[in-house]
């Protein structure tokens, strides 16, 4: 161990100081006016299961844009008065960063057919189709069915009368599930993990309604937890089940999605806020278009500099995991075990740009501080 904490140390320098000197040109354009905007068609998709309703059923089409976006938009709506005191006319609701990420995968493309065997979400076929070939939307079904029906356990529903239906896809229906029941035959700790954060969402509204403050820290912080703590699983299940699709895209296109999946974990272990408006800011670095073979970043002419930062800062904080064994993210994990270490986290996330001298000594402070907590607990996220 004492051999190894110097190489780690200056590993962890390095890498992050890539990784957050990309979060902190977004600070800039964020405090530039900087707009922020809902996911694609969002005022066409269905906010409620009255939407969904087909003679005396609730049909839900995961593989169509607007449907699957409607599990998004309903679980922000049912989980709105459970979160009031997280931010103004519901921004701060957790979960905003999953419908946000799927409109950014929509309007890049990254839910079409990518093996050109089907027209599936081209613009020249169903634009609105989602295709079980593409990596991105596999990944995402596990993000948006898997919450919608961890809710739905959880009770969120129970007062609608009629039976809710997930329609499985024409193909590889065997890699997904549709109900409570099979999702826990199918991946029983992520569906596991998304239920339990819906039943103590539940819980915060006796919190908020107990305290004289408006807004609570530990609460939230709890919140954060539990929601972190599934989306992980749900990554970490999906990165095995899907690894085949990856066969039907360019090089980079892969390996940016394997270095984010990666990246994630480092942003989750913090209890990084996905609001609206924090995931708005955080999603103008992503490539806005699928990358093809030839790219090569930090040289993708028509990527902006932040785009094409953010991809090499991503690849470097993978790459150094990697090499570690896992060590590195163990490491970071354990410095953002205490509540001390995630404020740092984030505000290393936050606010690195403001004053760019105390970025290598910020990091450096939570590696002391973590070489020193030798007692504290890692979170699941």
């Amino acid at each position: 161990m004492a051999r190894f904490l110097p190489v780690r140390k200056a590993s962890a320098i390095v890498l992050l100081a890539a990784l957050l000197t990309c979060f902190s040109d977004v600070n800039r354009q964020e405090k530039a006016g900087e707009s922020v905007s809902y996911p694609p068609l969002w005022d066409n998709v269905p906010d409620s299961l009255d939407g969904f309703v087909i003679r005396n059923k609730t049909v839900i089409n995961p593989w169509n844009y607007l449907d699957r976006m409607g599990m998004y938009k309903m679980l922000l709506n049912v989980t709105a008065k459970y979160m009031n005191h997280f931010g103004p006319s519901n921004t701060g609701n957790v979960l905003w960063g999953l419908p946000l990420q799927h409109g950014w995968q929509f309007k890049t493309g990254r839910l079409a057919d990518p093996s050109d065997m089907s027209s599936c979400g081209q613009q020249t076929g169903d634009s609105l189709c989602i295709s079980t070939t593409s990596w991105w939307s596999c990944m995402n079904y596990y993000l948006a069915t898997i919450p919608f029906l961890g809710a739905v356990e959880a009770g969120f529903f129970d007062e609608w009368p009629f039976e809710i239906e997930i329609l499985p896809p024409e193909d590889h229906k065997d890699d997904f599930c549709y109900n409570t029941a099979d999702c826990h035959i199918l991946i029983p700790d992520t569906m596991a993990k998304w239920t339990t954060f819906f039943q103590f969402l539940k819980k915060t509204k006796e919190f908020s309604q107990n305290k004289l403050s408006p807004t609570i820290p530990a609460e939230e912080d709890n919140v954060w937890q539990y929601m972190w703590t599934a989306h992980v699983s749900s990554i970490k299940a999906a990165l095995q089940k899907f690894s085949e699709r990856l066969t039907y895209i360019s090089t980079p296109e892969a390996q940016f999605g394997i270095s984010w999946g990666n990246a994630v974990d480092f942003i989750a272990a913090t209890h990084f806020p996905t609001n609206f408006n924090q995931t708005n800011i955080f999603q103008v670095y992503l490539p806005q278009r699928m990358l093809l073979a030839t790219d090569k970043a930090p040289s993708i002419l028509d990527l902006s500099k932040e785009e094409n930062w953010a991809l090499v800062a991503l690849d470097i904080l993978y790459e150094g995991n990697k090499m570690t064994a896992g060590r590195l993210l163990n490491f970071w994990k354990r410095s953002m075990c205490s509540e001390k270490g995630r404020e740092e986290g984030r505000h290393l996330l936050e606010n690195a740009v403001s004053n760019p001298d105390l970025i290598l000594p910020g990091i450096q402070k939570i590696i002391l501080e973590f070489i020193k907590n030798h007692n504290c607990v890692p979170t699941d996220a």
